[in-house]
Parts: C-alpha cells; sequence; structure tokens
C-alpha cells in the first residue's frame, strides 16, 4: 500500500534523477557563495532557511508525479522565489519586481492547473505517467497542452511574456543565480517532462518552435544593446530560452534538456562573477572581419558541426529538423572561432580549427550523454522540415551576418537610415518596468 502511494505521488525515471543531481551541484555552489556574500546581513539565517527550501521544493518539482504534488511544489518553489527576490524589504524597486515575477508566476500556475483539469476530466488519470501511457487522443488533450506551454512560456519569460524577468534585477546575486539557472529553466522541464504527448502534435511542436526563435532573436539582440551587466545576462537567460524551445519545437527533447544543464552552469558562473565583469579587459574583435578571416571561421563552423554530427550520429542531410539543430551548431562554432581568429596569425588559425573541433566533440558528446540516459523515454524524434524551419534557418543566418557585417557602420549610413529608430524603438522594449528601477541611491534603503 505504501509502495504504491510513493509510485503515485513520485517517479524517479533518468530524467528526474538527472535534474536532482544537477540541481544539488548547482545549489551547494551557490549556497557556498552565499555562505560570504551574505555574511553580516540582518536576515542571513532566514535567507539560508528560504533557499533551501526551495531547493527542497524544485527537488520535488522534478520527481513529483501526482498533479497535486506538482502543481504544489511548482507553486511553493516560486512563492520562495518572490520571497527571495523581496529580500530587502524595505527596498521600494526589489517589491515591485517580486510583485511583478508574482503575477506572471499566478498566471502560469492558473494555466497549469487548468491543463490537469482537463487532463483529468478527460482521461480520469491523477499521475504524469498515468497521463502519458493514456492513448487518449481526444481533441481536449491538445487544448490542455496548449495550457501547459502557456505556463511553461510564463515560467521561462518566452516572448510576450518576459517583461518579470529583465525586471528581476534587484534580488542579491545568489539570488539571481538561482532564478537565471535554476527556476528559470522550469518551462523546459515542463516540456520535456509531458515530451512524449507532444510529440503527438506536430501543429504544438511548431508553436513552440516559432515562439522560441522569436524569444532567440529578442533576447540576443536586446543582450547586445545593454550597459548594465545583470541587464545584459537577463537577456541572455531570455534569448537561451528561446533556443531551448526552439529545440524542443524540433522534437530533440535530449538536446534542449543538455541546453539547459550548459545554459545554468554558466549562467550561474556569470552572476556569481558579476562583481568583477567591470574590472575584465574587454577586447575589440574586429567586427566586421575581414574577407579572409570570415572564410577562415567558417571552416572552423564547418568542422565544428562535423565533430558534433560525429559524436551525435546526426547528418546535415538526414531531410528533418536535425539539419535546424547542425546549423545551430555550425554558427555557434563559426562565432567562438572569430574570438580567436583575431590575433591574424597562422597559431591563431591552427588553433581555432582545434579548439572549435573540440567544441563541437564536446557540445555533441554532453547532447548524447543526455539522450543516452534518458534513452528508454525515447524522446529524441526529430520532426520533417517544413517551411517554417527553412525559414527559421534563413532568419538565424541573416541575424548572425546582420550582427557581424552592419554593427559598425558608417555614421552617415546610419543617420540616413531606420536604425536610430529602430534600435530606440528596441532598446526601449528591452528596459525594465519602471517601478523596478533604482533611480536614485538613496531609494535603497540598507539593513
Amino acid at each position: 500500500m505504501k509502495n504504491k502511494l510513493f509510485a503515485q505521488l513520485f517517479h524517479f525515471d533518468s530524467l528526474a534523477i538527472t535534474m536532482m543531481v544537477f540541481l544539488s551541484l548547482i545549489g551547494l555552489c551557490i549556497c557556498r557563495y552565499a555562505y560570504r556574500y551574505m555574511s553580516g546581513d540582518a536576515r542571513y539565517k532566514f535567507f539560508f532557511a528560504q533557499i533551501t527550501l526551495l531547493i527542497i521544493s524544485v527537488m520535488l518539482m522534478v520527481s513529483a508525479n501526482h498533479f497535486v504534488l506538482f502543481i504544489c511544489s511548482w507553486c511553493a518553489s516560486n512563492a520562495l522565489l518572490v520571497r527571495l527576490m523581496r529580500h530587502k524589504i524595505s527596498w521600494k524597486a526589489a517589491k515591485a519586481s517580486g510583485l511583478l515575477a508574482l503575477k506572471y508566476y499566478l498566471f502560469g500556475a492558473l494555466a497549469l492547473m487548468t491543463a490537469f483539469i482537463i487532463f483529468y476530466s478527460v482521461t480520469g488519470q491523477t499521475t504524469i505517467q498515468g497521463l502519458i501511457d493514456n492513448q487518449s487522443d481526444s481533441v481536449f488533450i491538445s487544448f490542455a497542452l496548449l495550457f501547459l506551454l502557456i505556463g511553461a512560456m510564463l515560467q521561462s519569460s518566452i516572448w510576450p511574456f518576459h517583461p518579470w524577468l529583465i525586471s528581476s534585477l534587484n534580488s542579491p546575486t545568489p539570488v539571481s543565480a538561482v532564478m537565471h539557472a535554476g527556476l528559470v529553466n522550469g518551462g523546459g522541464f515542463l516540456l520535456v517532462r509531458f515530451a512524449p504527448l507532444y510529440l503527438k502534435y506536430s501543429s504544438l511542436l511548431l508553436v513552440i518552435f516559432v515562439v522560441g526563435l522569436i524569444t532567440a532573436l529578442l533576447g540576443t539582440l536586446w543582450k547586445l544593446m545593454q550597459n548594465d551587466v545583470k541587464r545584459m545576462l537577463a537577456c541572455s537567460t531570455m534569448g537561451q530560452m528561446g533556443f531551448m524551445f526552439v529545440q524542443c519545437g524540433l522534437g530533440l527533447f535530449p538536446a534542449a534538456i543538455a541546453h539547459l544543464v550548459w545554459h545554468s552552469m554558466f549562467k550561474a558562473y556569470l552572476f556569481l562573477a558579476s562583481g568583477s565583469a567591470a574590472q575584465e579587459k574587454r577586447y575589440d574583435l574586429g567586427y566586421p572581419p575581414e574577407l579572409i578571416t570570415f572564410i577562415c571561421a567558417l571552416l572552423c563552423g564547418a568542422v565544428g558541426s562535423i565533430g558534433f554530427a560525429y559524436v551525435t550520429g546526426k547528418s546535415w542531410f538526414a531531410g528533418d529538423t536535425t539539419l535546424v539543430l547542425m546549423v545551430l551548431a555550425f554558427l555557434s562554432a563559426s562565432q567562438f572561432a572569430l574570438s580567436i581568429l583575431k590575433f591574424k596569425s597562422l597559431f591563431s588559425i591552427a588553433t581555432a580549427f582545434i579548439i572549435t573541433a573540440a567544441f563541437g566533440l564536446l557540445y555533441g558528446m554532453s547532447v548524447q550523454l543526455v539522450a543516452w540516459a534518458i534513452e528508454p523515454m525515447h524522446l529524441m524524434q526529430p520532426q520533417l522540415l517544413n517551411g517554417f524551419h527553412m525559414i527559421g534557418i534563413a532568419v538565424l543566418t541573416l541575424a548572425w551576418l546582420s550582427i557581424l557585417f552592419l554593427r559598425n557602420r558608417s555614421e552617415a549610413e546610419v543617420n540616413s537610415s531606420l536604425m536610430p529608430r529602430t534600435y530606440v524603438f528596441a532598446l526601449n522594449a528591452s528596459q525594465p518596468h519602471p517601478t523596478t528601477v533604482t533611480a536614485i541611491r538613496n531609494q535603497y534603503q540598507y539593513q
């Protein structure tokens, strides 16, 4: 009886175990950093009590099987995060950030509860695994999955539900790290957990791909416009969440999990190191690159994508959505190579080829490792290519080329075009809510 009850409440499959190990590592690193960072804070013990409860609640969420336990742990983790965002209770901007995030989280929780109610009404199932094993193809299931998608978009700040993330920069640095390396990934985890259902509805996967692509492009563009470190990181997170959704929409859910893990570790490091960012030496990459440099970067990108394909067993000519992932690997490796090729020497060229090859192999190994770990779930199911996917490839490529070759246009060219208006419009769209900004120093009250 106890075993049956436990099985209804929890499900420790390879996905849950992978996420729990990953969460333990990230949580330990952030808590170790906060041990000294928060030293001397008037609410030091209360802070650690809350962040410990937050990690526990997320652990419950990723291992939950019953609908009620899942939604309760989902809401508890979000409520604790909002409370941590308002750690400095007398700081008006922090309070406004927490309240704004809470509004989005409440709408997300409502969307999830609506989805679970529909699932139960149609199938009679109260557990996630019972629902996945149920083969119902009712049209109401697709509506429930749509509500589930809305909840995931709200959690992961996918456009147009992004304002709460770029307005949440008033938290202590460890809280920002937990948010960007942990809770914001909840939307991606939600899609992967229900992936067997989404794979039955290609139209929903296409919606996920489109909204993810829009978010990735906007987040990456806005990141380039920021002069504040934390705001830049927030826009970067938004863009990376978009790329994670793109991979889900392609039916490549193991790649999305690998992306989630890499992004979380890197973003946790960036936030915890953000205090020293102002002292770092910045290098001018010399955009636009010279023709020979650009050609070498493309060749390095090809080498990186071949290394990725070799490890994962993918192909440029598979005729499915794997092509989009191959293009992403190619563009990423090419961009990475440009930062090495700026030194313009034979040594840098050789180094670029070796490192981009290692880059492709390492990224491919991470995707393949996740694919092996969750192989019983059969979540690597590339979809047939269609016009939207080809448009996405074209847009991604043109966006990358524009960043390379249009970034340093002459003043005459800029003034004779719509670029100033476009720039101002995009910059305004990327700004946080006015109430979450501390305009003058004395608006922040120390405790």
